[in-house]
């Protein structure tokens, strides 16, 4: 089934951020619960998010330490995932944080203010 989302990519200021702690705040059960949800339970490469009462389960599709973690959440369509991608500007040493997500037409914006505000918290977490 081709996916009608539309992709998105959005980039963060990680002001000078160490890269292994970032990496840790997105790959592991207990960094995710203190910014992107409620609880979080990852075995082999099955993440379970939970808000509240409601859970959702995202496989893993790959993964490099230090540098980028991709899920599919498992109700999405081949082709669609999201990404967290750790990158290092050689020029300014600023860690930045590229996230790539899909969203429905009409729901970009929506999309994009949900994670806004879920990196907002991170860099909060980080104090940056």
């Amino acid at each position: 089934m081709e996916t009608t989302k539309k992709k998105l990519l959005f980039e963060y200021d990680m002001k000078s951020v160490p890269v292994m702690l970032l990496w840790n705040y997105i790959s592991t059960e207990n960094g995710l619960n203190q910014w992107f949800a409620d609880d979080v339970k990852i075995e082999n490469k099955e993440y379970v998010f939970t808000w509240g009462k409601s859970s959702q389960t995202a496989h893993l599709l790959g993964a490099r330490t230090g540098i980028y973690l991709k899920l599919r959440w498992e109700e999405d369509a081949p082709g669609v995932y999201f990404e967290m991608r750790i990158t290092v500007n050689e020029l300014t040493d600023a860690t930045m944080l590229s996230v790539t997500d899909f969203a429905e037409d009409g729901e970009e914006e929506e999309v994009e203010d949900l994670w806004t505000s879920q990196i907002d918290t991170l860099k909060r977490m980080l104090g940056c």
